[in-house]
């Protein structure tokens, strides 16, 4: 009889085809305003136009791709304020996460979030290996919160961010902040402070948003006001 486990099957086309023009957004190869053509993509990927213009459609509900007249299909553009919302809401959101990790997480739970800490203090001079092991570390807060709903807003809010391109953690001396300010949430959430968590979060938040703001003017590409 032939295995049927399809956990070891390859993708459908359109999802594969969804999850290589994502991780391309996140990389920053695709920019703000570039185009999305079906045939090129099609082209690059070698595979066919319909499983193309599948993943343009869940990039446009994603809110990463929009339509403009006389251009197609291109990714989107965000303008300085919602530059400026999106960090406001990031700020809630894992504020909120760290909060209540403080409550809830195990012992075991914040061991491994100091493990990851860890990691990341040994990864200054490996820019892609500091931006996983940061996403590590977030995704095991919002883990270690236990709250379906917020993980559900924070994966549709992580999804827009990819807009803005690379990661802010290309600078050595942005990932020793970054160290630093995790441990103050992991300091918070050793003491089960809940509040003490969520303002060391949302410092860590702001402290990422000037980052940002740095990188997007410093771009070859800047970021365009439309």
């Amino acid at each position: 009889m032939p295995d049927i486990d399809q956990s070891h099957r390859d993708p459908p086309h359109g999802q594969g085809a969804y999850e290589r023009l994502l991780s391309e957004i996140a990389a920053g190869a695709l920019q703000p305003g570039d185009r999305l053509t079906e045939t090129d993509l099609a082209d690059r990927l070698q595979i066919s136009r319909t499983p193309v213009r599948e993943a343009i459609r869940q990039l446009e509900a994603d809110g990463l791709v929009t339509h403009k007249p006389r251009v197609g299909a291109a990714v989107r553009t965000l303008d300085y304020s919602e530059v400026m919302e999106l960090y406001d809401m990031r700020a809630v959101l894992e504020g909120a996460a760290a909060s209540l990790a403080a409550r809830a997480a195990s012992d075991i739970e914040i061991a491994e979030l100091e493990a990851i800490n860890a990691e990341l203090a040994d990864a200054t001079t490996d820019g892609q290996r500091a931006f996983q092991l940061n996403r590590h570390f977030h995704a095991a807060l919002l883990d270690a919160a236990r709250n379906r709903f917020l993980a559900k807003s924070v994966s549709t809010m992580q999804k827009t961010l990819m807009i803005l391109g690379p990661s802010t953690l290309q600078e050595s001396a942005r990932v020793q902040e970054a160290v630093t300010e995790h441990s103050a949430v992991l300091e918070a959430l050793r003491a089960r402070d809940g509040d003490s968590a969520e303002a060391a979060m949302r410092a860590h938040i702001k402290a990422s948003h000037r980052t940002r703001l740095h990188q997007l003017r410093t771009r070859a590409r800047p970021l365009n006001s439309e």
